[in-house]
């Protein structure tokens, strides 16, 4: 009933995409020969993939050191929902059989860049993809919604009590679940429920600075997850 309930979904998101396939709307080519390079993970190598839109996609491109000094693969793709993210999963993460992920997700969704969609079901893309993380071995680690009370480009939607609401359910889920939780919005949020100038130049995207704040969150996050 799941399965058939997550098939309905993922064909009603590709279809009022336009005329996309389901290969183009969840962008297969953007990593397709970086995957194919990778080597496989050593015996010894703690491999985490962190899954995401271009919060995730930028953080690589802002502190490349990050990945660079750390086992971490970068798997963001700019403007992606949960939707699109779902349906690369495989490719992306668990072809790569790292030893976890991270999710950060649904700031997109809220944003309805693919599309008008209920929190409840970006809720329940996030939590698919964790469900398939965990069949396939792999610990995953969810991460917070970062805080946002406007979009740039999309001024008419009001954001910041629809990220609350996703990051109750997830962190909620987390805890009944005994998954780790890294809390990127309570370390980050402003007083006006958004991101400050300082950490985010648009409200949304991460400066430096923002990212300073989120990695030794994520890496104690890692560390907890792997030793659980």
């Amino acid at each position: 009933m799941k399965k058939h309930f997550l098939m309905i979904c993922l064909f009603s998101a590709v279809y009022s995409f336009g005329q996309q396939t389901a290969v183009e709307f969840a962008n297969f080519a953007k990593y397709e020969a970086e995957n194919k390079a990778l080597p496989a993970p050593k015996t010894s190598e703690d491999r985490v993939v962190f899954m995401g839109n271009s919060i995730t996609e930028g953080w690589k491109n802002n502190h490349p050191e990050f990945f660079e000094n750390n086992p971490y693969i970068d798997r963001g793709i700019s403007g992606q929902t949960t939707s699109q993210m779902l349906l690369r999963f495989r490719r992306d993460v668990i072809d790569l059989k790292p030893k976890a992920v991270t999710f950060l997700a649904g700031i997109n969704d809220i944003a309805e860049n693919t599309g008008p969609i209920e929190i409840k079901d970006v809720y329940g893309n996030i939590i698919s993809m964790v469900e398939l993380a965990q069949q396939n071995n792999i610990v995953p680690i969810i991460c917070a919604t970062l805080p946002a009370n406007h979009f740039p480009w999309r001024e008419r939607i009001q954001p910041a009590t629809k990220v609350i609401e996703l990051n109750e359910m997830l962190k909620a889920y987390a805890k009944k679940n005994n998954i780790v939780y890294v809390d990127y919005y309570k370390a980050m949020v402003d007083d006006k429920m958004g991101l400050s100038e300082e950490l985010a130049s648009d409200g949304v995207h991460p400066t430096s600075k923002g990212y300073d704040i989120m990695e030794p969150l994520v890496k104690k996050g890692i560390e907890e997850a792997l030793k659980n």
